[in-house]
């Protein structure tokens, strides 16, 4: 029986011509085809033989290309070799897993649609650029761009001069500097400014910043030697006051932008910190990380400092993120004066940490959009998607149910909720926005499934899970993508 099952499986060649497999040379290199059928056919053999391989529990499953591998336990796995002259060994089965084959070790960085609800989603890439920024980098890939190089005299420029004037104009800011994240922007402020010296922080300031890496860590790889002052929840002027020594290298302020610390609390205002600074000639730098230019507080949200705000309090160096709150491409900010600025571009760090074309393009684009104050929460998508208006979403959801079918609006018992979406991104901690979703609750399907499913489809749409129904947020869909999530909700209602 083996050896029959054995010699019934296709040869590559007979796979690679079959039309399910032959279309996908569209999508994928006719090299990495090959290799998945390949690492296909063998597993097969594998499962065969000696009872093992990632389809022993999947070649028998009603699987389909939109569809995750099946589990064991569900209803159809092969339960061992007495059933495997079952198995369908065809080309139109097997080339539902050589696709999955394809997505799971190919896939790549592809276009996705967030219904998450989370504005600032970091596993799907922060905040969406602007079409202007998008067209800029267009541009810029098309051909030669004057990245370092003057057009009036054709000698050599500099690479930061046109984005340097426009980060100054809008913050006012005295010089600045672009580095690859904020990240960076901490660490080449501190390796310069503190290097070898006490560099003082409150307690409850010593925050991690995500992917496990903690502020006290950076520090110390900068070269500075940090000294806390005050409690996780009270730190006074004085604690700093106290804990200067002819050691003393610099005064550090970090913003609680991914959490919040709320009760019995109380901290150090900047601008007092910036005074005890000029008081004892030692430079202050703060960590603002999000990097709101406009206060969300004009749009009814809680306040955010600005990073005018705080250069207005005369601070040294303020650093931020470029992707967040602010809206442009992955990147960090270094402002503030000249002085200190000068210095860090000087340090041999900055040329590991500075930024390509690409971002500056696309950043030098999107702050553009800041001299259109007016204008600039429609042209900014995380702008536009913070202070949407609540009938925009419910907008979005009329237009999925319209296109449902009574069989789909019945399988998975669709409705609109309301709920809420969030910031995410380590900006607005636990400020909830207002928004509208749709909601899937299905009795033939479990709800870990759905979104299995549907971020099985092309392009893969992100949802959550509360309370074992599904929802997806519009607040965070484009109106472009309405009409694909409804279509992926029709396809997981017909496998």
């Amino acid at each position: 029986m083996r050896q029959d099952i054995i010699r019934s499986i296709p040869s590559v060649n007979e796979l690679l011509e079959s039309p399910e497999i032959s279309k996908l040379t569209d999508r994928y290199p006719r090299r990495l085809i090959v290799d998945a059928i390949r690492a296909v056919l063998e597993d097969i053999r594998q499962t065969v033989t000696h009872k093992k391989g990632m389809l022993q529990h999947s070649l028998n499953c009603d699987t389909s290309y939109s569809s995750p591998p099946c589990e064991e336990g569900d209803p159809g796995v092969v339960k061992g070799l007495a059933e495997t002259q079952k198995i369908d060994l065809s080309p139109q089965r097997l080339s539902l897993f050589v696709q999955q084959y394809l997505r799971q070790k190919f896939c790549g960085i592809e276009h996705a649609i967030n219904a998450t609800g989370i504005i600032l989603h970091t596993g799907l890439g922060r905040a969406p650029i602007p079409d202007v920024a998008a067209q800029q980098i267009q541009n810029i890939l098309k051909g030669f761009c004057t990245l370092e190089i003057e057009k009036n005299t054709g000698r050599r420029g500099g690479r930061y001069h046109h984005i340097e004037q426009l980060i100054c104009m809008i913050t006012g800011a005295e010089a600045a500097l672009v580095v690859n994240n904020n990240a960076a922007a901490v660490l080449l402020a501190l390796d310069t400014m503190a290097r070898g010296k006490e560099t003082i922080i409150s307690r409850s300031q010593l925050v991690e910043i995500g992917g496990s890496f903690r502020m006290p860590d950076v520090m110390t790889r900068s070269g500075a030697i940090l000294i806390e002052v005050g409690t996780t929840n009270k730190t006074y002027l004085t604690d700093y006051r106290n804990a200067i020594t002819e050691r003393t290298g610099l005064l550090l302020k970090v913003h609680q932008s991914n959490f919040k610390i709320v009760g019995f609390t109380e901290t150090v205002d900047l601008k007092d910190l910036v005074s005890l600074g000029k008081e004892r000639s030692i430079p202050v730098m703060y960590d603002l990380g999000s990097g709101a230019l406009i206060d969300p507080e004009r749009f009814g949200l809680p306040h955010e400092p600005t990073v005018q705000e705080s250069i207005k309090t005369g601070v040294d160096i303020v650093t931020f993120s470029t992707d967040k709150l602010l809206g442009g491409p992955q990147g960090g900010i270094i402002a503030g004066k000249k002085k200190w600025v000068d210095l860090l571009k000087r340090n041999p760090l900055t040329r590991a940490l500075r930024v390509g074309k690409l971002t500056i393009a696309a950043l030098e684009a999107t702050l553009k959009l800041y001299l259109e104050e007016d204008l600039v929460t429609e042209k900014i998508p995380v702008l536009a998607m913070i202070f949407a208006p609540l009938e925009t979403m419910e907008e979005r959801c009329k237009r999925v149910m319209s296109r449902m079918t009574p069989e789909t609006k019945a399988f998975m018992n669709i409705s609109r909720v309301e709920g809420f979406s969030e910031m995410g991104g380590g900006s607005l901690p636990g400020e909830r926005i207002p928004t509208k979703l749709i909601s899937l609750h299905s009795e033939k399907i479990n709800a870990d499934k759905i979104v299995a499913q549907l971020r099985g489809n092309t392009p893969p749409i992100f949802a959550r899970i509360e309370q074992e129904r599904v929802l997806l947020d519009m607040r965070t869909v484009y109106d472009a993508e309405v009409d694909t999530i409804a279509i992926a909700l029709e396809n997981i209602c017909r496998s």
